[in-house]
């Protein structure tokens, strides 16, 4: 197995105010993954990619950018990545191709003005190369953070909420352009409060809560071990409580007794539903209409976190 692009081992984070960010934090990323970082409002997901980005001192573990450690071979681990913020910060009077051409400069990287065009063109902005920033719109002005992160050639690219306050169009947008940069051999890294966002675009999932990651895994292998599905039918005639043969079942009435609400197992194949079907019969329950739903990653990720903080 190829040795991977990001290994953090051991990491915390405490600031001066007692207040600690992370806890024991190992997490090791592949070459040419998208990994999407999900966890509520202060989680310690911005506070994980500052540490990587060189922006905050970790107070113990290590970090290790394709082999180079973040502390002791600064320069060489920071030239790697590349980081596109939450915040829209830029220099409102520079023009667009002077600030992409500067971000690289910034690196020590040569100049390279068809570096700076592809990303450019790439990213849909190559028409606004002389335009000053202030006239850019929201979405460009996104697009233009990710071609300064870009400018240096990083192997590794950590997207910040990369749509947060971007419309549901320049969403779609985005995550083509993410995929198209994968497609190119960058690693991308995402945080995100959008769960679609990484039920859309992940190859594998982390969650953090509380400064601790409480699992990570292939997105595919998340939904197929905690995803449950749920089998309601439509009753033809409504019901007062469960009969008592059906009692051991894990079935709930709802819609004024006129549903019953059968979970079972995504992944079991025995899910039961043949002798569901069997019992109701015997008790003489029938149903006009059925229908089948599967959780969400979001139902999943609402219940681990939930979990985690019990």
């Amino acid at each position: 197995m190829p040795a991977p692009i990001l290994s953090i081992t051991g990491l915390d984070k405490t600031y001066a105010s007692g207040f600690r960010a992370l806890r024991n934090v190992n997490l090791e990323i592949r070459k040419g993954e998208i990994f999407a970082l999900l966890g509520p409002n202060g989680a310690g997901k911005t506070t994980l990619i500052s540490i990587v980005c060189g922006i905050v001192n970790a107070t113990a573990g290590r970090v290790l950018v394709d082999g180079h450690d973040i502390a002791a071979d600064y320069r060489a681990a920071r030239s790697l990545i590349g980081l596109v913020p939450q915040e829209l910060t830029t220099d409102a009077f520079e023009t667009v191709w002077n600030t992409v051409t500067f971000s690289r400069g910034l690196f020590g990287k040569s100049a390279s003005p068809a570096h700076v065009e592809k990303v450019l063109r790439d990213l849909s902005l190559w028409d606004k190369k002389d335009n000053q920033i202030r006239t850019l719109s929201g979405g460009m002005k996104r697009r233009l953070l990710i071609a300064k992160a870009l400018s240096h050639e990083p192997q590794l690219l950590f997207l910040d909420e990369p749509t947060a306050g971007v419309d549901v169009t320049l969403r779609e947008g985005m995550w083509q352009l993410v995929r198209a940069l994968r497609e190119t051999g960058v690693t991308i890294i995402l945080t995100t409060h959008y769960i679609d966002e990484a039920e859309e675009m992940a190859d594998r999932i982390g969650v953090i809560n509380k400064g601790e990651i409480i699992l990570v895994e292939d997105k595919v292998e998340l939904m197929r071990k905690l995803g449950k599905k749920q089998l309601a039918l439509q009753l033809a005639h409504p019901l007062d409580g469960i009969p008592g043969a059906l009692a051991a079942l894990p079935l709930e009435l709802s819609s004024g007794g006129n549903e019953l609400v059968y979970t079972y197992d995504a992944k079991d194949e025995h899910s039961g539903i043949a002798a569901l079907l069997q019992a109701l019969d015997a008790s003489g329950v029938a149903f006009k209409d059925l229908r089948t739903s599967q959780s969400s990653l979001e139902d999943i990720f609402v219940s681990l976190v939930r979990e985690s903080q019990q």
